[in-house]
C-alpha cells in the first residue's frame, strides 16, 4: 500500500503503465497535476487522485505553484527534455531510467539542475525490491568478504507485435534491450562493485525484426580486476530474474521480481573455513504489491528534505548509459 504520509504536491507526467504505477505507490491525493499528450489517459488518471487536475501541457504541469515534485514517466526521448524544463521551472524531479537516450543529454541535465538548484533522482525501482535491499545490508556489513565478481541476467521475451512498439524504435527509444533492462543490471551491478573502467560487450538482434538489439551481453570490469557478466534479452520465453553475487567468503542469489518473474528470492550461502556445503539463509518475499515504487519515492523525499544528493542519481545514469554506448559503438549501433 502507498504511504499515507503528507508530500508534497507531485506533478505526473506520462499517465502509461509507469505513471500508473507511481500513481499508485503515492500518498493518497498527492498528484496535482496528470499531464500527457493524450489528454483522455491524463483525465483518467486524475481522477484516481483527490483534486488531480488533467492537462496535455507539460509547459502548466511544471508551472503549477502547487507542484513541488515533478515525476517524468514519458518515452525515452522525451525524458530529458521534459526533466529540463521541470528543472528551470525550480522543481525537483525523479525521471524514469533510462533518464536520457543519450550521455550528452543527460550532462547537460546535470549542469542544469545545478544551476537552478535543484535535485534529480533516477527512477532505478529494482535496487528498492526486499531481495535487493536485503542483499545490500548483508554486503555492507563485510560478511561477503573480499569481492569477486557479479553475474546476472534479466529478461522477457515480448508479445505478438513488439517489434513494431516505440521500443523498436531508436530514434524514440534511444537502443533496444541493452538501454532497457540492461541499464538495471548494469545500475545493480554499480551497486556492488563500484565503477567499470573495462567495457566489452555485444548486442544482437536474433529473433525480432526490429532495428534495435533484442540481446545485450556486457563484459566489464573494475579498477580492482572485479567483473561483472551481464546479459538482458527480450528472447527469455519466460520471463527471468536473476543476480548473483560473490565474495570470497560467501555468495548472494536474488531470484525473481514478483508476477511473472517468480516469487522475489534472496539466498545466502556462507562460505565454512572447511569449505564444503555452504551454510545457507533464504528469504522470501511472496507479498503481491510491488512496494520498489512507493520506497523509492520515499527515498526522494528524504533527499529532498536533508539536501542531499540522491542515490541514484545523474551520474549514476550517466555511468550506465556510457557502458551502452561504448558497446554500441563497438558493435557498429
Amino acid at each position: 500500500m502507498p504511504d499515507n504520509s503528507p508530500a508534497p504536491g507531485v506533478a505526473l507526467i506520462g499517465c502509461g503503465l509507469v505513471g500508473q504505477k507511481r500513481l499508485h505507490n503515492l500518498p493518497s491525493g498527492s498528484v496535482v497535476v496528470a499531464c500527457d499528450l493524450n489528454l483522455e489517459r491524463a483525465r483518467k488518471l486524475a481522477s484516481l487522485s483527490p483534486g488531480c487536475q488533467a492537462t496535455d501541457s507539460v509547459e502548466r504541469a511544471v508551472a503549477a505553484p502547487e507542484v513541488k515534485v515533478v515525476m517524468v514517466a514519458t518515452l525515452n526521448a522525451s525524458l530529458t527534455p521534459v526533466a529540463a524544463q521541470a528543472v528551470q521551472a525550480g522543481k525537483h524531479v525523479l525521471v524514469e531510467k533510462p533518464g536520457g537516450i543519450s550521455l550528452q543529454e543527460l550532462e547537460q541535465l546535470e549542469a542544469l539542475s545545478q544551476r537552478h538548484g535543484v535535485l534529480v533522482r533516477l527512477g532505478y525501482n529494482h535496487r528498492y525490491h526486499p531481495a535487493c535491499l536485503k542483499a545490500l545490508e548483508i554486503f555492507r556489513s563485510g560478511a561477503l568478504g573480499p569481492m569477486m565478481f557479479v553475474r546476472g541476467r534479466y529478461g522477457q521475451g515480448g508479445r505478438v507485435g513488439y517489434d513494431k512498439e516505440w521500443r523498436a524504435v531508436e530514434e524514440i527509444s534511444g537502443g533496444g534491450e541493452a538501454i532497457d533492462q540492461g541499464m538495471h543490471l548494469i545500475d545493480l551491478a554499480r551497486w556492488f562493485l563500484g565503477d567499470f573502467n573495462g567495457v566489452q560487450g555485444h548486442v544482437a538482434t536474433y529473433f525480432w525484426d526490429m532495428p534495435v538489439e533484442d540481446n545485450a551481453f556486457f563484459l566489464l570490469t573494475t579498477p580492482a580486476n572485479q567483473t561483472a557478466q551481464l546479459h538482458a534479452t527480450w528472447t527469455e520465453w519466460k520471463n527471468l530474474f536473476s543476480l548473483e553475487i560473490y565474495g570470497r567468503d560467501g555468495k548472494l542469489d536474488i531470484t525473481g521480481l514478483g508476477g511473472s518473474y517468480g516469487i522475489e528470492r534472496l539466498a545466502y550461502y556462507k562460505m565454512l573455513p572447511e569449505m564444503g556445503p555452504p551454510e545457507t539463509t533464504i528469504w522470501e518475499y511472496p507479498g503481491l504489491i510491488d512496494r520498489s515504487w512507493g520506497l523509492e519515492f520515499s527515498a526522494f523525499l528524504q533527499d529532498i528534505a536533508d539536501g542531499r544528493e540522491p542515490s541514484p542519481g545523474v551520474r549514476d545514469a550517466q555511468a550506465a548509459l556510457r557502458i551502452v554506448e561504448s558497446v554500441y559503438e563497438r558493435c557498429g549501433r
